[in-house]
């Protein structure tokens, strides 16, 4: 049996402390086919999403991925992100959190070596209520990468 990655236990421990002290946490994703998402948002084959319980419906953070509800633009969207794909978790008011090496998207196999990778797609509109709550949250800051600091 293999080990589990540590990575989605240490991504939950900062979410964590992010809520407990008042922070907005933050993800930061590298965009490939096993992501769903909305593309507009996405900037250089990168995402970041705002994670805080008044931005999402129904968070779930497994040892897979990272599931939830959330509007954006006003529009309720369902987002999925592999474990795999998070780069960062941070908290946005301070830049603390933890960095995670990138995947190397250019070596990810696909079903038939002959056959193309797959495109990206976005995930389809929901109809279902989102939260109200998260149509207030500001989109995330735009321009330059966000910065982190390393906890000790």
């Amino acid at each position: 049996m293999s080990e589990i990655s540590t990575k989605p236990y240490l991504m939950r421990a900062i979410y964590e402390w992010c809520t407990d002290n008042g922070y907005t946490p933050y993800l930061a994703v590298m965009v490939d086919h096993s992501t769903q998402v909305p593309l507009q948002f996405v900037r250089d084959g990168q995402i970041v999403l705002n994670i805080s319980q008044g931005a999402t419906k129904g968070l779930k953070m497994d040892n897979e991925s990272i599931r939830f509800g959330a509007r954006f633009g006003g529009v309720a969207r369902e987002v999925y992100v592999p474990v795999e794909n998070v780069i960062a978790i941070y908290a946005s008011e301070n830049g603390q959190g933890m960095a995670f090496e990138a995947p190397d998207l250019s070596t990810k196999k696909t079903a038939s070596s002959k056959e193309p990778p797959p495109t990206l797609h976005s995930v389809p509109t929901e109809t279902r209520a989102v939260s109200d709550e998260s149509d207030d949250t500001p989109d995330p800051p735009k321009g330059g990468k966000p910065t982190l600091t390393r906890i000790k």
